[in-house]
C-alpha cells in the first residue's frame, strides 16, 4: 500500500494489539491510529464468520472512513467491513449485514438500533476498538458505549484510542479492559508540527474581504474554511460563488447524501475549497488538503487541533491561517499554551499582494502549458498577430486580460459574537462534556433513532422523546 515506516503511534500500538492485549492509545486525529488498530484486528479475522470485530467511532464520517481505510487494508484477505450509521436507511444496513460482514464500524445510536433489533449480534467479537473516546464523552455517548460494551464476550480484545484523558474515560477503562497498557504519542510527535500556523488580528467585517485576498494570493489546491455555525457556512459559500470561487459547505442541517456528495466532489478535486463546521474537523481523512482557513476561532485548543490537522498528513507540510478579532486574542493565547505552538502573526494583505498573487498564478499557468506543449493549434493565431504587433506587448496583453482582478463584489454576513476567554478544563467528566454554540448538529447528530433519512446525524438522549440539534 506503499506505507515505508510506521508512524510513532502504529510502532508502538501494533505488537501489542498483536499479542492480544488490551490497550489504551492517547493520540491525535491524523497519527495513524487507524492502521494502529487495523492492522491488529484483521490478523485476528476469520473470513466468512460475522461480526468478529467492532470499531464504534462518534460520528458517521469516521465510521464511513475507518470502514474505507479497513476494506483497502483487509482486501487482500478478502476481509469486509460495513459501515452502520444514523442518517442511513435502516433497511439497506440490514440488506448489507446479511452479507455477513466480518467487521462492523459504526456510531453508538444506531449500532444500538441493530441490537435491539437483533439484525446485529456480538456474541462472537474477537475485539471492540473504541476509536476518539473523548469526542464520544463530550456528545453524550457514553451510557451507549457501556451497554454495549456490555453485550459483547468478557473474553474480547478492547482497545481504547482518545487524544485526551478525563476521569469518565478512564473509568470505562477501569470496568471493561483487563490491564490496558498505555501507549502515549507525545505532542511534538503529532502532525501538526509539519503544519505553518498564521493568524491575521481584524475586523469581523474584514473578515470575507481577507479570505478571498488569501486565496487569490496563496492560490491553494484545496482548502477547508471553518465557521463556527451552519448560517455562517452558508452565507461564505454563498459569498465565495458570487465572487467566482469553486465551493460547497456541509454542516449538520445538510442531508447525508448531500454531504456525501460534496466531500467526494471535494476528494476528486471538482470543487477545491469546502466551508464547513466542526463535522469535518474529525474523522475526514482526504488527502491533498494544502490549506486550512478557521474563519472563526475555534471553541478549545483540541477543536484546533483537529482542524487543522486536515492538512499536513502523511508527513507533507500544510498551512493553517486563523481570523482573530481584537477581543478574541487572549482566546488565540490559550490555544498557542495548550499547543505549545506559537502562531506567526501576519498582516492584512493588501490589494497590491492580491494583484502579485495573481499575476502570479496566471504566469503559473502558461509557464504549465509551455511545459506541457498543450498549444498546437494556437500557433498560427500567434504567428499572425505577431506579424501586426510586437512579442512583449502581445504578451502583457494576455497577462493582463488572463489576471483575476481582486473582485470588490459586496458580500454581507451575519456577524457573529466574539468568543470570550476561558481557561481550559482538565476534565470534562461531568454531565456528557461541552454545549458547542450555534452547531449543535454539526459533528453529525441524529434527531431521530429510527432508520429515517434525516439529515441531522446521530446523537442520542437520556429521554429518547426529546429531540435534540
Amino acid at each position: 500500500m506503499g506505507f515505508e515506516e510506521p508512524t510513532p503511534i502504529q510502532a508502538q500500538a501494533i505488537p501489542i494489539g498483536l499479542a492480544g492485549k488490551d490497550m489504551i492509545g492517547q493520540a491525535q486525529t491524523g497519527t495513524g491510529k487507524t492502521t494502529a488498530f487495523g492492522v491488529p484486528l484483521l490478523e485476528k479475522i476469520e473470513v466468512g464468520k460475522a461480526v468478529q470485530g467492532l470499531v464504534i467511532a462518534p460520528t458517521r464520517e469516521l465510521a464511513v472512513q475507518v470502514a474505507e481505510e479497513l476494506n483497502r487494508i483487509g482486501a487482500v484477505k478478502g476481509i469486509r467491513t460495513l459501515p452502520i450509521y444514523g442518517g442511513q436507511d435502516i433497511n439497506r444496513q440490514i440488506r448489507g449485514l446479511k452479507k455477513k460482514p466480518e467487521i462492523i464500524a459504526a456510531t453508538p445510536g444506531r449500532l444500538i438500533d441493530h441490537i435491539e433489533r437483533k439484525t446485529i449480534r456480538l456474541q462472537d467479537t474477537k475485539m471492540i476498538v473504541l476509536d476518539e473516546a473523548d469526542e464520544m464523552l463530550n456528545m453524550g455517548f457514553i451510557e451507549d458505549i457501556e451497554r454495549i460494551l456490555s453485550e459483547t464476550p468478557k473474553t474480547r480484545q478492547t482497545l481504547l484510542f482518545s487524544a485526551t484523558m478525563p476521569k469518565r474515560i478512564q473509568s470505562l477503562a477501569e470496568r471493561f479492559m483487563v490491564e490496558p497498557e498505555l501507549v502515549k504519542v507525545k505532542a511534538k510527535e503529532m502532525t501538526v508540527t509539519n503544519i505553518e500556523q498564521h493568524f491575521i488580528e481584524l475586523q469581523e467585517r474584514q473578515k470575507f474581504d481577507v479570505l478571498c485576498s488569501l486565496l487569490d494570493i496563496q492560490s491553494p489546491d484545496l482548502a477547508i474554511v471553518f465557521g463556527r455555525t451552519k448560517k455562517r457556512v452558508d452565507e461564505v459559500v454563498e459569498g465565495l460563488i458570487k465572487r467566482g470561487y469553486s465551493a460547497e459547505g456541509i454542516h449538520g442541517d445538510i442531508p447525508q447524501g448531500k454531504r456525501d456528495q460534496v466531500i467526494r466532489r471535494f476528494k476528486e478535486q471538482t470543487i477545491d475549497i469546502m466551508v464547513a463546521t466542526d463535522v469535518a474537523a474529525r474523522g475526514l481523512d482526504i488527502s491533498g488538503v494544502t490549506h486550512v482557513y478557521n474563519f472563526d476561532i475555534p471553541q478549545d485548543p483540541e477543536s484546533y487541533v483537529h482542524r487543522i490537522g486536515r492538512t499536513g498528513r502523511a508527513g507533507k507540510k500544510g498551512y493553517a491561517v486563523t481570523f482573530v478579532s481584537p477581543r478574541e486574542v487572549d482566546h488565540l493565547r490559550i490555544i498557542e499554551n495548550v499547543t505549545k505552538k506559537k502562531m506567526v502573526k501576519n498582516p492584512i494583505p493588501s490589494t497590491t499582494d492580491v494583484l502579485a498573487g495573481n499575476q502570479q498564478a496566471t504566469i503559473n499557468k502558461i509557464q504549465k502549458t509551455v511545459e506541457e506543449n498543450q498549444f498546437a493549434e494556437y500557433k498560427r493565431i500567434a504567428e499572425t498577430l505577431l506579424e501586426e504587433t510586437d512579442s512583449v506587448t502581445l504578451l502583457a496583453s494576455a497577462l493582463k486580460l488572463l489576471t483575476k482582478e481582486p473582485d470588490a463584489t459586496p458580500v454581507r454576513l451575519t456577524a457573529v459574537e466574539p468568543l470570550r476567554s476561558k481557561k481550559p478544563k482538565g476534565d470534562r467528566s461531568g454531565g456528557g462534556g461541552r454545549r458547542r454554540s450555534g452547531d449543535r448538529g454539526g459533528r453529525g447528530y441524529d434527531r431521530n433513532r429510527g432508520g429515517g433519512n434525516g439529515g441531522g446525524g446521530e446523537r442520542r438522549s437520556r429521554n429518547r422523546n426529546r429531540n435534540r440539534d
